[in-house]
């Protein structure tokens, strides 16, 4: 809970707090490590809280990353004041209905709420990358070779390591996943735009049927089929339909001015190595950081993992031994 102290400082920096008790509500977040607080006055918009620590340098990063956004016109929440020295950041408050809650609702609902949330990458891709050599923003570090290969290592050791019971020796040894390599030296040769870099569900805020971008501090020169894939084969979202996902596929595609045959290509290697990311997460997370609840998500992602090898040429023997894994011993 908040502490006396920083009560107090809100109510210095927003005077129209000041009168009567606050109402300071827990909000659970993710697996960022920051804390979220929905502060709430009497006859006052809401706002929310965030105290976040210098563990993951990224989050000292959000505020930069919002204002920059936001002057690029990407829809993202308001940042209303900032104490770096105490790792706090006070914004708007857009509420809690992601796009994650529409997921059982019909087609005709979804639809237009994933086309505006596909709308705002792309202006993320397209305008703000034109937007950052002059900004002097500082980002985390790009998606190269090294950041590809470390995602595979990270699958190897929390999700097939962790997760599934294989010995390190025996990863090493085992040569269906030498190719994975050339996957990663063939990703880091493509030309890079900026990307989200987690930009699945649970991060689309949804108000007033717009779509706002949020948990981006992240975000770095990368393939924007990394973040098309993480949002077409979000494990949140298990019910995705063929026909729906070809449609959002196409009309990223028509809103970007695509028509290479090389781009989806490009898109399910990056949906490969996006899913080898959050598999490692889930059982980094799950195991490591005592977050069982993300263990849940490891049957779809390992699914849609599947599913991806299977279109992919060159990775017969990778499926081959998915397919031969036993259950997780984890779960």
């Amino acid at each position: 809970m908040l502490s006396d102290e920083v009560i107090a400082h809100t109510k210095d920096k927003f005077p129209g707090y000041s009168k009567g008790s606050l109402q300071v509500i827990p909000l659970e977040k993710g697996g960022s490590g920051r804390k979220f607080y929905r502060i709430v006055g009497a006859d006052k918009d809401p706002l929310i809280l965030v105290q976040y620590t210098d563990e993951r340098q990224e989050n000292s990063r959000y505020v930069d990353i919002a204002s920059f956004l936001a002057k690029t016109g990407v829809k993202v929440p308001t940042i209303y004041y900032h104490e770096p020295g105490e790792g706090l950041i006070w914004m708007q408050d857009l509420g809690e209905t992601d796009l994650w809650a529409f997921r059982n609702e019909p087609w005709q609902v979804r639809r237009p709420l994933y086309e505006r949330t596909l709308q705002e990458v792309a202006h993320l891709h397209i305008h703000a990358t034109s937007s950052f050599e002059s900004s002097g923003l500082t980002l985390e570090k790009e998606f190269n070779e090294e950041l590809y290969l470390w995602e595979q290592n990270y699958f190897f050791q929390h999700c097939l390591g962790s997760l599934f019971g294989l010995s390190a020796e025996a990863l090493e040894q085992n040569e269906a996943l030498a190719p994975l390599s050339k996957i990663a030296h063939r990703l880091a040769a493509e030309p890079r735009v900026l990307v989200h870099r987690d930009f699945q569900s649970q991060n689309i805020l949804v108000l007033k049927d717009e779509a706002y971008l949020i948990d981006f501090q992240g975000m770095r020169p990368g393939l924007a089929q990394y973040d098309l894939a993480s949002l077409l084969y979000d494990p949140y979202v298990s019910n995705l339909q063929p026909e729906e996902f070809n449609s959002l596929l196409r009309y990223y595609k028509g809103l970007c001015g695509i028509t290479s045959e090389v781009f989806e290509e490009i898109f399910y290697l990056c949906a490969l190595q996006r899913l080898m990311q959050a598999l490692g997460a889930y059982g980094f997370l799950g195991l490591q950081k005592g977050k069982p609840e993300f263990l849940k998500h490891v049957a779809p992602a390992y699914r849609n993992l599947k599913s991806i090898v299977a279109k992919i040429d060159g990775l017969d023997a990778f499926g081959d031994f998915l397919e031969t894994l036993p259950p997780p011993v984890a779960i």
